[in-house]
Formats: structure tokens, C-alpha cells, sequence
């Protein structure tokens, strides 16, 4: 898939925004309507190294487990996650989350997301119409994530590793 951009303003400091975006738990809470079943691969979900996986709800879509995991980080501008998905994980995928202040007081997010698949079948079964229901996912996603923020509706299941935190300095962000 050619890298897809997309842009949302946000009414609130570009910290809160990266804050939230810097702990992929709360990832599920605006992506659960195509990104579902998130579990964390680590008991820390927030920064670096970061990762979660999940289950992609796209057309033609038999294999849809994927993960991301935080590969770049730079506070408060920059988040930057690198996964793969699809069958036998072999599609090679990079969502970029770019923050900037717009003047106001609010931040301008600017999401890039970009898939490889590998061989032709998986290039054939994205282009019927799992890059445009990728695209549209992530719209809608953007504006679930600016009424969370602004408003603090919307919000969907956080992800947790099961059975919960394994220390007690391992608390939920909130």
C-alpha cells in the first residue's frame, strides 16, 4: 500500500496528546471499531519498546492478527510504530503518529501508514479493498481520538495483559 496521510486537529496541548499516544493500551479505546482484541506483549505499555497485538477487521481478511510495537520515540513530536500482520505475519507494517502545534493551543496530528506486502496475492487482496477500509479505519479513528480528548466520550475498552499487573508498581496511567 502507498503510505496513506491523514490529518486531525485536536483542541487540546500537544503534551496531553502525546501522553495518550505515548501508552498503547489506549490504543483499543479509539481503534476498537477495525483494530479489536488488543493484549499487550509487555506489562509496560507506555513508550519505547512498547507492543500490543491484535485482530484487524478488513474485507477478504483470514488471517487478521497484526502487532505494532514503539520502535522511535521522541517526545513530544514523534511516536513511530513498526509491525506485521496478515498470514504467517509476513506484511511489514509502519504507522507514524506526527504531533505538531497548530498556534492555538491545539495539536495537528498527522498519521502515515504504510503497508509491504510480499507477494502478489497479498498485493491483489489489498488493493479489492483492504487499503481502502485500512484508510477509512484510521479516519475514523482520528476523530474517536479527538472526542476522547476533547470531550472525554467515546471511549472504548483499554487493553491489559491478562490476568492484569504483575507488580505493584505496574499501575494503569490514567
Amino acid at each position: 500500500m502507498q503510505p496513506c496521510t491523514l490529518s486531525q486537529k485536536i483542541d487540546r496541548p500537544v503534551t496531553v496528546v502525546f501522553e495518550y499516544l505515548s501508552d498503547l493500551a489506549n490504543y483499543s479505546e479509539f481503534t476498537e471499531h477495525f483494530l479489536a482484541d488488543w493484549r499487550m506483549t509487555r506489562e509496560e505499555t507506555y513508550g519505547l519498546g512498547a507492543g500490543g497485538r491484535f485482530r484487524e477487521d478488513l474485507p477478504f481478511d483470514r488471517f487478521g492478527w497484526g502487532d505494532m510495537a514503539v520502535v522511535e520515540y521522541e517526545a513530544p513530536r514523534l511516536i513511530v510504530l513498526v509491525g506485521c500482520g496478515g498470514k504467517y505475519n509476513r506484511i511489514r507494517t509502519l504507522t507514524a503518529f506526527e504531533l505538531t502545534d497548530d498556534g492555538n493551543g491545539g495539536t495537528e496530528v498527522t498519521l502515515t501508514v504504510e503497508t509491504r506486502p510480499v507477494f502478489p496475492s497479498d498485493k491483489a487482496i489489498g488493493a479489492i479493498g483492504q487499503n481502502r477500509a485500512r484508510r477509512r479505519g484510521w479516519r475514523k479513528s482520528l476523530k474517536r481520538l479527538s472526542r476522547i480528548l476533547e470531550e472525554g466520550k467515546e471511549r472504548g475498552p483499554r487493553a491489559t495483559i491478562a490476568g492484569g499487573a504483575r507488580k505493584p508498581a505496574t499501575g494503569l496511567r490514567d
